[in-house]
């Protein structure tokens, strides 16, 4: 043994094979590690989903009682109980129709993804003038003809 080896002497072969073992370990645990991040996003998102479900399903349940409460404290401030619920019905409108101006302002400003059109065109517009390689022609020898009359002959040896 050489002073420089330190008793590690393998073939070119095991240093492969080390190499590959260690590498394919490597990728599973980097799956693994994939894996276990996905799952807890994943328990993130359900629970964060399920809080959200839960919040608007609150909230479905807190407006008419928010609205009836407003409508009653109108009242109270001396209107009559029909013109109160028909204030806080006016409020409901004007709000819906606020927030209906701001969403088609939104809406309106939508346009079209351009930069990916153009790029469609672009390699559309490629592809088009792209010609197909040259396939390289059979010689006449290569496949035998056969003839009407032996065909039957053929098939019976099949």
């Amino acid at each position: 043994m050489s002073p420089a080896s330190n008793g590690d002497e393998r073939s070119l072969g095991q240093l492969f094979a080390s190499a590959t073992a260690e590498l394919s370990a490597l990728v599973h645990d980097e799956i693994a590690l994939a894996k276990a991040e996905i799952r807890q996003d994943a328990k993130r998102a359900a629970v964060g989903s399920g809080a959200a479900v839960f919040a608007l399903a609150a909230l479905f349940f807190a407006v008419p009682v928010g609205s009836i409460a407003a409508a009653l404290g109108i009242h109270a401030l001396g209107i009559t109980l029909g013109w109160s619920f028909l204030i806080v019905f006016g409020a409901y409108v004007v709000i819906a129709l606020l927030l209906g101006a701001v969403a088609y302002g939104r809406f309106k400003k939508v346009q079209k993804p351009q930069r990916s059109i153009d790029s469609a065109k672009q390699t559309a517009a490629v592809l088009q003038k792209a010609k197909p390689h040259p396939r390289p022609l059979e010689p006449q020898d290569a496949r035998p003809e056969v003839s009407s009359a032996e065909a039957p002959a053929l098939e019976s040896k099949m």
